[in-house]
């Protein structure tokens, strides 16, 4: 089959790998038809090349159709539509039954001290062969498979493998009452998303994001928008009678704007070998931190910030007496997909698409041109905010 696979930093290409096969009778294989381009996996195209090899085949937001079925498998069969959850989890472990299946027991990668085991990763998550292609093994099938209808387009239903539910979890996390104010820093495709749920649930949202195409698409939606610069904060607590939002949804992450000196080390980074690159990302602050301080700022006092971007960092600075004299609630982690999508398919089924997810994508193109399309959503050209491949 035909696969979108890491070469190196900045370097991937399609290439033919093998097809995948039942392994376990708890598989299916399904056949990938859309796969979307997520800005994690821009972590993997720039800084995490010491935790890849290179044909790790990338990928952790497909959906398509079952071709294959496990002899264990019971919840599906052959020519259902589902949509892959990014995180692998067995559904009944002491973790899955609370709603965490990020930290599943069963699929844990231990030997990094790491949760649940992620499709398209790293060796950090278990190094497992990702969606970006024609077909995918998807393992203990029955807890990790969302069967859906085939009325409605791809687009209505992909999100639901990662960014749909990551935004939901990181409204739900930042914990702003109705009529309350919820902030969303960056509006790529989390925080358009994040910043179109808190408007649904009655919330006011205003959103800070540098990009001009990137706000419009959030004012369609009833969205707030501020550009990025040295006043933002200060519009925000103005636009709060000086207290500050409810909630902040920190949407950017490792990426953000800004710190020079952090940049220079990610560039330090793609040059080192490997061991030593790997030494300095498992020990020492490699952040970008300038979201998640600028979240703590604009919060207020007994504010909850909710961490929805990616931190790759072990030893990042952060501003604890600020934070303890606020009285500030911090909550983050990467998505329990599964715990949310009862709650979030009914409304990408509504025929008024009421969080707007089929106003989301701005490129659909051929898996070959996935490389060409990396760099795209990566330097944010042609109005670039969301890309979907079709294998």
């Amino acid at each position: 089959m035909r696969a979108l696979t890491w070469q190196g930093t900045k370097t991937v290409s399609v290439e033919e790998v093998p097809d995948p096969t039942i392994v376990d009778p708890t598989d299916a294989i399904v056949r990938i038809t859309s796969t979307a381009i997520c800005g994690s996996d821009l972590h993997l195209y720039e800084l995490f090349g010491p935790f890849l090899d290179a044909g790790d085949v990338l990928g952790h937001e497909p959906m398509g159709v079952v071709v294959e079925v496990g002899s264990a498998v019971r919840n599906l069969a052959v020519g259902d539509r589902v949509v892959i959850p990014f995180t692998i989890a067995c559904g009944d472990c002491f973790f899955c039954r609370r709603g965490l299946q990020s930290q599943c027991e069963t699929t844990q990668v231990r030997e990094q001290g790491s949760g649940a085991a992620l499709y398209g990763f790293t060796k950090l998550y278990g190094q497992v062969p990702g969606g970006q292609a024609e077909f995918l093994r998807v393992r203990l099938a029955d807890a990790n498979s969302v069967k859906v209808g085939r009325e409605l387009p791809d687009d209505a239903y992909l999100f639901l493998s990662d960014i749909l539910p990551t935004a939901w979890q990181g409204v739900q996390y930042a914990n702003v009452e109705p009529g309350g104010t919820l902030a969303v820093m960056g509006l790529g495709p989390v925080g358009q998303l994040a910043a179109r749920i808190g408007v649904h649930l009655g919330h006011r949202v205003i959103a800070v994001e540098p990009e001009a195409e990137r706000r419009a698409m959030a004012e369609r939606h009833g969205v707030e928008t501020l550009d990025l610069d040295d006043d933002s904060i200060t519009r925000i607590l103005d636009a709060t009678e000086g207290r500050g939002a409810d909630g902040v949804v920190d949407a950017v992450g490792m990426e953000a704007h800004g710190n020079p000196g952090t940049s220079f080390v990610h560039k330090i980074l793609e040059l080192a070998p490997d061991p030593i690159a790997k030494k300095v990302m498992e020990t020492a602050g490699i952040d970008r931190l300038a979201a998640l301080h600028a979240s703590i700022d604009a919060v207020r006092r007994g504010g909850t910030v909710s961490i929805s971007g990616v931190y790759a960092g072990e030893a990042d600075v952060m501003p604890m007496k600020t934070m303890f004299d606020k009285q500030l609630s911090l909550r983050m982690g990467q998505c329990n997909v599964r715990r949310w999508v009862d709650d979030l398919l009914p409304l990408v089924e509504r025929s008024d698409d009421p969080l707007g997810v089929q106003d989301l994508t701005t490129h659909r193109v051929p898996l070959e041109q996935a490389p060409e399309f990396y760099d795209t959503f990566r330097e944010k050209r042609d109005g670039c905010i969301k890309v979907v491949l079709e294998p």
